[in-house]
């Protein structure tokens, strides 16, 4: 079209954040790559809204001072998973700190909450944790339902989903299940990342799993020789996160903050 004698193209506008999905921070070597490493990504991917799932920074669970080292690294919210109670100290934070989410289909008299939202500079975020319940040690609530139980009752238009799960399956499931009502879904648990960060075809943003913030040289964050032992059968050991080198792994979701679709999904390793 042409205005005042200029030709102007006509095009669509779409203002988008980068929301970022940090993978599993497994052990003392996790916590210490997050603390160096994540506000430079954050300014390096323009990043205004970061989650990342913590359950594994004292090895199984983590404690009120892993907690406070998270946020401080520059985490906005936390998200738990099936070690939510490896650290029977945490009871009283996830009651205390409304930025760390167990799985929302736990059992409704445990502690803490399962969902959560965060006022931002783009509006409102709703940041749900979920966790599966293929090949899980315990029998947690329907987090298909669950899930639906949550998202009717919002007006958030960006809504992030952490769901812990075994099963790829059941990632796969629930991605194409909440497709087009939410804006991005990520898999922990596993501590390896997938290869498959896409943008289904309603919408949402996913990936199966992010990977592991932690160890390099492990058995997803475990010291080799435990798991080795383990899985020749010899008599059990208390597991033990690994040192040494460490890698961030994660996820970085484009979100179009009026309509809360995603645009783009990448996933990155980053390593010391």
């Amino acid at each position: 079209m042409r205005y005042n004698g200029e030709i102007i193209a006509r095009r669509w506008i779409f203002l988008s954040v980068n929301i970022l999905a940090v993978g599993d921070v497994a052990g003392r070597s996790g916590l210490d790559m997050l603390s160096k490493r994540l506000r430079s990504l954050i300014r390096l991917e323009n990043i205004r809204f970061t989650v990342v799932n913590g359950e594994n920074a004292a090895g199984i669970g983590i404690t009120s001072s892993q907690v406070r080292e998270i946020l401080s690294a520059g985490a906005d919210v936390i998200t738990l998973g099936n070690h939510t109670w490896g650290k029977q100290e945490i009871c009283d934070t996830l009651e205390e700190v409304p930025y760390l989410l167990r799985p929302a289909n736990f059992a409704s008299q445990v502690p803490g909450r399962g969902f959560g939202v965060f006022g931002t500079s783009f509006g409102d975020v709703l940041v749900i944790s979920l966790i599966g319940r293929c090949n899980m040690d315990f029998g947690p609530d329907n987090p298909f339902f669950e899930a639906d139980r949550i998202i009717k009752n919002t007006e958030a238009k960006v809504i992030l989903v952490d769901f812990h799960a075994e099963a790829t399956s059941e990632k796969l499931a629930m991605a194409n299940y909440l497709d087009g009502r939410i804006s991005a879904i990520w898999g922990t648990h596993t501590h390896v990342q997938t290869s498959d960060a896409c943008v289904l075809p309603r919408g949402t943003g996913y990936i199966t799993d992010l990977g592991m913030t932690g160890p390099i040289n492990s058995v997803i964050g475990v010291k080799t020789e435990i798991s080795v032992s383990m899985f020749l059968g010899n008599p059990p050991r208390r597991f033990e996160a690994a040192d040494g080198d460490a890698k961030l792994e994660c996820a970085v979701f484009e979100i179009d903050e009026t309509t809360g679709r995603c645009l783009g999904v990448k996933a990155l390793r980053i390593t010391d």
